[in-house]
């Protein structure tokens, strides 16, 4: 079974501790992630299952994971924890992903090669039981979820626009907040 929330041995032991804690505070996890360099970083995206998330409510995770990894203490050296939201072009890591973000422009790689490639990029097509649909130049493709190594939307101006307006609708953006933008009529050249 393919497990793109939590790929290596380390993130899926992460996600037996803190998912249940994540879903506890009404949060649905996209990612988590313990990535190296000079001090590690444990990565956790998040969201509501509307799809919405919040800088507080980023905090309010970061405190309820904090106090559990202090009891549990998985990681041995010093890390970084970084809470946050999957992101405008955010990655794709659960079968429903694909359903949601149907129509929509996405980047998928595949742990084997298939018919000679390992890389699709495209317009979903939505999910048909286990295969994830995706709109190609040669037509529409079927890959099976467990086939998938990546995945993520790719960022467009009409994926920003789209996500600029979702979070409007949902009362996130509150335009009151920001002066407005005044158009400057272009000067003629000499």
């Amino acid at each position: 079974m393919n497990d793109l929330v939590a790929k290596s041995s380390i993130d899926r032991r992460m996600a037996e501790i803190l998912v249940p804690v994540i879903e506890g505070l009404g949060f649905e996890v996209v990612r988590i992630r313990v990535m190296g360099g000079q001090t590690k970083t444990l990565q956790i995206m998040a969201e509501r299952p509307d799809g919405s998330i919040d800088v507080d409510e980023c905090a309010e995770i970061s405190n309820a994971v904090s106090a559990i990894l202090d009891v549990e203490d998985p990681l041995e050296d010093a890390y970084t924890l970084e809470v946050s939201s999957p992101g405008i072009d955010r990655p794709l890591t659960r079968l429903k992903d694909f359903d949601t973000w149907e129509g929509w422009e996405a980047k998928i790689e595949t742990t084997e090669l298939i018919d000679g490639r390992r890389r699709f990029r495209g317009i979903l097509a939505g999910v048909e039981g286990d295969e994830v649909l995706i709109n190609l130049d040669v037509g529409t493709v079927g890959l099976n979820f467990d086939w998938l190594a990546e995945a993520k939307l790719v960022m467009t101006d009409d994926l920003v626009k789209e996500m600029l307006k979702q979070r409007k609708a949902a009362g996130i953006i509150d335009e009151s907040k920001y002066d407005d933008i005044e158009e400057q009529p272009e000067e003629a050249e000499d």
